[in-house]
């Protein structure tokens, strides 16, 4: 463990003077390599971060819902170059909004179909719902009238009502981090006849001993919840929602492939541990070796790199459902060429690195969550000590 004295540090830097606490832990092969918790769960009542602790995956279940397609791809349930449509039937007459050169915006037919791998690559031209875009506000339109309408909702009748709204850009042209994911989730749950959450228990979760991943709370889980810190500019933090935690409620039914999952660090680096080590962990095959090759392959071409291009994912591309190194120099990171994984808003990471057999998952709860400056850090230290 002394090799990992300054990843140690670093962290009891980050509980005080960032989030209010945190969680780490490397691994290669099957060893693990450190695990440290440090700080706080919850501020007021002192209550410690520990291997207990329940943390928010946020957009680290992107990661595990396209793994868990990637399964039914190597069943021959689906290619990645078919069109969505054949699947899910709602996408077949698909519409794009356009920009006239006098700035009004129209409508107008798709040129081709969403691909499968255009949902698993965020090229859909699907956002997710908000912000300035027409499709972004549609989105949210026809998500309250769901709202209105159903009370609580499905994923897949979402999906179905959101194939009616135009896209932000022909299909394959651009990136852009958005809704995709959600439709891999409901792709697996056409394909498998199974909820979500019942098919991730069943393919991933039992057979990998992920006790306390999952959708709904159980058992004590809430009460083993970290607490989600809002962190003004002067370092202040603040309690705050869970803005997802709704959906963590037993009487929920809406399950997303995008977000909504929580997990422990040790639950979650199982997992890790299994895609670095080629899709085994302690005799449970999940994925095929070949198939995470192909999972952390850069798909995007150059227009669309250039899409891709924000400061905390420097040197990586994008493969399937996850952001991979490309080029380490340019990166300014000493990982490895394929060293892939992806982040949660709230603050959680991981990094997989099949070359080295390494695997490294970092979780706190924290808005902003600062990503860059604690992320590339524990980066730097976990993989300086190999």
């Amino acid at each position: 463990m002394e090799k990992f004295d300054a990843l140690d540090s670093l962290l009891v830097d980050f509980s005080k003077n960032g989030p209010a606490g945190c969680a780490c832990a490397v691994a290669q092969g099957e060893d693990i390599l450190y695990e440290g918790y440090h700080g706080y769960a919850n501020l007021e009542t002192e209550k410690l971060i520990t291997p207990d602790t329940v943390f928010r995956l946020f957009s680290m279940t992107k990661v595990v819902v396209c793994t868990a397609a990637l399964i039914l791809y190597e069943r021959g349930k689906f290619l990645l170059n078919e069109p969505l449509h054949e699947y899910i039937p709602e996408f077949k007459d698909i519409s794009v909004y356009k920009t006239a050169p006098n700035g009004s915006v129209y409508v107008e037919k798709a040129k081709r179909p969403i691909l499968i791998k255009d949902a698993f690559m965020m090229t859909a031209g699907i956002p997710y719902a908000g912000g300035e875009s027409p499709t972004g506000r549609e989105l949210v339109r026809v998500r309250n009238e769901l709202r209105e309408k159903h009370g609580k909702y499905d994923l897949l009748t979402e999906i179905k009502a959101f194939a009616k709204v135009p896209l932000a850009f022909e299909p394959g042209t651009h990136w852009l981090y958005g809704y995709g994911h959600d439709l891999v989730a409901g792709l697996i749950e056409v394909v498998s006849g199974k909820k979500l959450g019942e098919f991730l228990q069943e393919e991933i979760f039992g057979p990998l001993g992920m006790k306390d991943t999952g959708y709904r709370f159980r058992d004590d889980i809430e009460d083993r919840m970290a607490t989600v810190y809002h962190r003004s500019e002067d370092g202040k933090l603040t309690e705050s929602q869970g803005f997802l935690d709704a959906y963590h409620q037993p009487d929920a039914i809406y399950e997303s492939g995008g977000a909504g999952l929580y997990s422990t660090l040790s639950d979650y680096l199982k997992f890790a541990q299994m895609l670095a080590n080629g899709g085994e962990y302690k005799g449970a095959r999940i994925l095929g070796r070949k198939t995470i090759d192909l999972m952390r392959s850069n798909h995007l071409d150059d227009a669309q790199l250039r899409d891709f291009t924000f400061s905390y994912v420097s040197g990586y591309g994008y493969g399937l459902g996850v952001r991979t190194m490309m080029d380490i120099a340019k990166g300014h990171a000493n990982t490895s060429v394929g060293e892939f994984g992806w982040t949660g808003a709230a603050g959680t990471w991981v990094s997989i690195d099949p070359s080295e057999k390494v695997a490294v998952v970092y979780m706190h709860q924290m808005f902003p969550n600062m990503e860059e400056y604690h992320h590339l850090r524990v980066r730097a230290a976990a993989y300086g000590a190999l």
